[in-house]
Parts: C-alpha cells; structure tokens; sequence
C-alpha cells in the first residue's frame, strides 16, 4: 500500500516565524486544513462505518492484563483495573474478552488524522514551528463532561468510520509529509496502546518522533 504526497504541503514553512502575521496564519491553517480534506492525502483502505469488529486486520492479543477463573480478565493497562467477562468489553469499548484472551480491536484503525503545527498539542520548545502527523482511535478511558471530541472518544470502534492504516505506513505518511513527529491524542492513547508502540517504533526507523 503506497501513500501519497501531498504537493502543496512543501509550501508549508518548516519554521514558524514568531512575528507571523495575520494573512501568513492564515494561508498557513487553510493549507493544513486542505492537507486533511485532500482525497489524495492517503491512499489507505477505508473500512465502513460499521464495520465488523471481527476483522481480523484490526485484532491483536492485548497487552497488560491478566486471567481470572470463568474466564475473565483484569486488564492492567490504566488504572481502572477493568475485571470484564466473556464476551464483555472494558470501560474503553475497544479492548474484548473473548473465551478469557483479550484483544484490541483498534490496532492500525484510526478515526481520524491531522497534519497539525505542533504548537497545537500544545508543547513549549519541542521542535517550535514543525509539524505533528495526528492521530487517534475510537473509545476513551475517560468521560470528560467537557470533552471536544466527544464524537470519536465516547462511541465504541463500530460507531464510526475508520481506515486501515498500518504502524509502517503511518510512519512513511508522517515522513513524506515533512512531519517531525506522531502525536497520539485527540482522545486518551493508552487505550490504543499496541498500535501506538509499533507506530513509534516504525516512526523511529523513518526519523520521526
């Protein structure tokens, strides 16, 4: 699977003056955000809307947890200690108990990716003016009354679109778009804990942070 380059995003300045002016701010965000809208941005494969979370592309054996008598499990991987039962899900909606093995159902399934300035996370002194190749998955750990992104972290993998895109081309779209890192946020990235491990690890080979 190949991914595209975005011509126009060379226009974009690798650093940010600190005295940018108005319209440049302008003509910057509006190239960042076609960046996104872009259908050439990715060529990776969509999966539909409501696609089945039996397929096996999206599955892996979790991390962290351990076996419990009847088949349950204690998940390990936040501090919620979620005890879930066969055929059950944890708090997040995205890690499943299935006959006492538990798996994420989220690994290279992003909901949503952004080219962002990386001042935007927000971090002081990190790389001031590059850009961070976004991402995140569906579910949260979390339930913020005041969350932004309600509609990707309180909605389980099956309630919204997504797109299969493995750790190896994340970290090649991130590189070829002249991104200096992979932010995981948008919603709480333990969660997606194995896909965020392999992606940094793929993002090291490529020279991204």
């Amino acid at each position: 699977m190949k991914l595209q380059h975005i011509d126009f995003i060379d226009q974009i300045p690798k650093r940010f003056n600190s005295t940018i002016n108005r319209r440049e701010f302008i003509k910057t965000g509006t190239m960042v955000s076609c960046a996104f809208l872009c259908p050439s941005f990715l060529s990776a494969e969509k999966s539909n809307a409501n696609s089945n979370s039996d397929d096996n592309r999206f599955i892996r054996e979790a991390s962290y947890y351990e076996k419990l008598d009847h088949k349950k499990i204690r998940c390990l991987l936040c501090p919620r200690e979620c005890v879930v039962d066969d055929r059950e899900r944890g708090y997040c909606g995205v890690r499943e108990n299935r006959n006492g093995i538990y798996y994420t159902l989220v690994y290279a399934r992003p909901c949503t990716y952004h080219i962002d300035p990386i001042e935007k996370k927000p971090l002081f002194h990190f790389h001031p003016g590059s850009l961070a190749f976004s991402l995140a998955t569906a579910g949260c750990n979390l339930n913020c009354k005041f969350c932004q992104n309600w509609q990707i972290s309180q909605v389980t993998p099956e309630q919204v679109q997504s797109i299969y895109l493995p750790p190896k081309d994340t970290a090649k779209a991130a590189a070829n778009n002249n991104c200096v890192s992979i932010a995981y946020t948008y919603s709480e990235p333990t969660i997606f804990y194995e896909y965020m491990y392999d992606t940094a690890e793929a993002g090291h080979k490529e020279n991204v942070k």
